[in-house]
């Protein structure tokens, strides 16, 4: 299987191409499992729910994911790339990377609190599903094993511990629906989620012979790592806001109907999304040790062929799914979603450059470069929010598909046309859109 794949994909990670294919198929698997499950599960809680009800749900998760970004600190991708660079500070990294995303789940609670009360102190329930929603990120600090298991290609222990939370809470929720529980049961679901996720991770760190008690807090490991890192802290907390601010403009503008609609269509366009995550963080050490060796020629190739393997598989499943939108929203969500086929067919070109600028984040963090990645996501934020100003009062969830659309373009692509340092970038984007070596 790894030599067929090595073949149409064109990969030439060396000596590595073995466990990268090796990763990339348990990731793969794992996010085919989420993907099939997880949509059929979800389309059932939205059938359930109804329009409106499932509007309000997604607007509390939109909204507590403005906020996620502080809890992980921006941290996953610098702690992997450290780690590679000096395995032999692993516990030091590992328990300083713990801490700080353990205050910054803190952090993510607190300031979703705060906002919500601030927008919605008359709607309690509004308040309590973020309120749960937020509590997660608390648990997510334990997911600094995950960080370990990337940076030495064995994401197959983290697919395990996720999935068997995962499975448990897809049950969980379809007991739900058939006891008719409400609204905020759900909320309950997904918090226990991230718990049994947690507890599950943990067990197979030990496994693997590793122990919690070892970590260890470094104050100058962390303020190096939050020197660096405060860029990416902004450019997530931008890329949040050019994601998911379009579900809470339209949901405000609009209301709760309009939102549903939309997001129905967008869990369908974004369940595509582990695809370059998956890839691009199994390539990532590869990319890394290429760098670090400064061997260019290897480090710019690996890039290119990175982006142009994204490139096919994003136009493979963009184009079908233009044409099936309608089709496809009826068949799952049933007929009073119906109108949610055309904002599918516009929100699924969001891929192309999805795809592309998780293909990319490798380059800026390998290069340094994280402030410019800051810049773009900022650009694409700002752009996001007065096309949805513009766009949501006159085309509701069409316009906050178009918005998304084109502030994804300027934020991953033509941003990088306008600086001297990435412009060589820009011109390995365009090739990999062209598919030309």
């Amino acid at each position: 299987m790894s030599s067929a794949l090595q073949k149409l994909l064109s990969l030439d990670f060396s000596k590595d191409l073995r466990k990268i294919v090796a990763n990339i198929g348990w990731l793969f698997a794992g996010r085919f499992l989420r993907m099939t499950v997880g949509l059929f599960v979800g389309v059932w809680i939205a059938r359930y729910l109804g329009v409106v009800q499932f509007g309000v749900l997604s607007y509390a998760m939109a909204f507590v994911a403005l906020f996620n970004t502080f809890s992980n600190l921006g941290l996953p991708a610098l702690v992997v790339r450290t780690i590679t660079h000096e395995p032999e500070k692993k516990e030091q990294i590992l328990g300083t990377t713990f801490w700080l995303q353990l205050f910054g789940g803190i952090a993510t609670l607190l300031l979703s609190m705060s906002m919500v009360f601030g927008l919605h102190h008359d709607d309690q329930l509004t308040m309590s599903l973020v309120g749960l929603l937020a509590s997660a990120g608390i648990f997510r600090a334990f997911e600094t094993i995950d960080l370990w298991f990337q940076s030495q290609l064995q994401s197959k222990y983290t697919v395990l511990a996720k999935n068997t939370a995962f499975l448990v809470i897809s049950i969980a929720k379809v007991i739900l629906i058939n006891v008719r529980a409400p609204l905020l049961a759900f909320a309950w679901a997904t918090l226990a989620e991230v718990l049994i996720g947690a507890i599950s991770l943990i067990v197979c760190y030990k496994i693997q012979g590793g122990a919690l008690r070892l970590w260890r807090w470094s104050l100058p490991l962390a303020k190096s790592l939050l020197k660096e890192s405060w860029p990416l802290i902004l450019s997530g907390f931008s890329i949040v806001i050019y994601m998911k601010i379009d579900q809470i403009m339209l949901g405000k503008m609009i209301g709760p109907r309009a939102l549903g609609l939309y997001s129905s269509a967008t869990r369908i366009s974004e369940v595509w999304y582990f695809i370059p995550t998956a890839i691009a963080s199994s390539c990532a050490p590869s990319i890394y040790a290429a760098r670090q060796e400064e061997n260019t020629t290897s480090f710019y190739q690996k890039i290119a062929q990175l982006l142009r393997v994204l490139s096919i598989v994003v136009i493979l499943i963009s184009i079908p799914m233009t044409f099936m939108s309608g089709n496809l929203i009826n068949l799952l969500y049933g007929y009073e979603y119906r109108e949610a086929g055309s904002i599918l067919a516009i929100h699924i070109w969001s891929a192309l450059f999805v795809f592309t600028g998780v293909g990319t984040s490798a380059w800026f963090i390998a290069e340094g470069l994280t402030y410019l990645s800051f810049r773009k996501t900022l650009l694409g934020a700002i752009t996001n929010v007065i096309l949805n100003l513009f766009l949501i009062p006159t085309y509701s969830g069409n316009g906050a598909a178009v918005a998304t659309v084109i502030s994804y373009s300027i934020a991953a692509f033509f941003s990088n046309a306008f600086s001297k340092q990435t412009r060589g970038l820009f011109y390995i984007q365009l090739k990999s859109f062209l598919l030309i070596k």
